[in-house]
């Protein structure tokens, strides 16, 4: 897969909007019901056409196959937040692994992520024991 060039304008990329059923047997809603933390969530987010994950504990669910909003993927298992990534344009990503097939995910934060939660991940190798922290601040 070809590697996109950053924005000229150093902005980030515009989502297209997408027609997301949410509710029981495909109704559409305004919330879901978390996962991991079991609490409502709201549909709507700032920095994102589509949430896909919750801003308390970040935990999703496998809904996504390629594009992020299609819902096409058949697994529909727990994706556990495992870290995070930056992009070239600065903007961060979260890094999810599903639970149930393993497959690995990119997904891009919301404007109402909790941020004590994202700093978690961030911090997250330097806590790591087994990692010498000489080699870290050395990259």
């Amino acid at each position: 897969m070809p590697r996109r060039r950053p924005r000229r304008d150093g902005g980030h990329r515009p989502q297209r909007p997408k027609d997301v059923l949410h509710g029981p047997a495909g109704a559409r809603g305004d919330a879901f019901r978390c996962a991991g933390c079991r609490l409502d969530v709201p549909l709507v987010a700032p920095g994102t056409a589509h949430r896909n994950h919750c801003p308390h504990c970040l935990a999703s669910l496998h809904v996504d196959r390629r594009i992020p909003g299609d819902r096409a993927a058949g697994c529909g298992g727990r994706m556990a937040a495992l870290s995070l990534s930056v992009r070239q344009d600065g903007e961060w990503t979260l890094i999810h692994h599903c639970l149930t097939c393993g497959e690995l995910s990119a997904n891009r934060i919301a404007g109402d992520d909790n941020p004590l939660a994202l700093m978690r991940l961030a911090l997250r190798p330097l806590a790591d024991a087994r990692v010498p922290v000489r080699a870290l601040l050395a990259l």
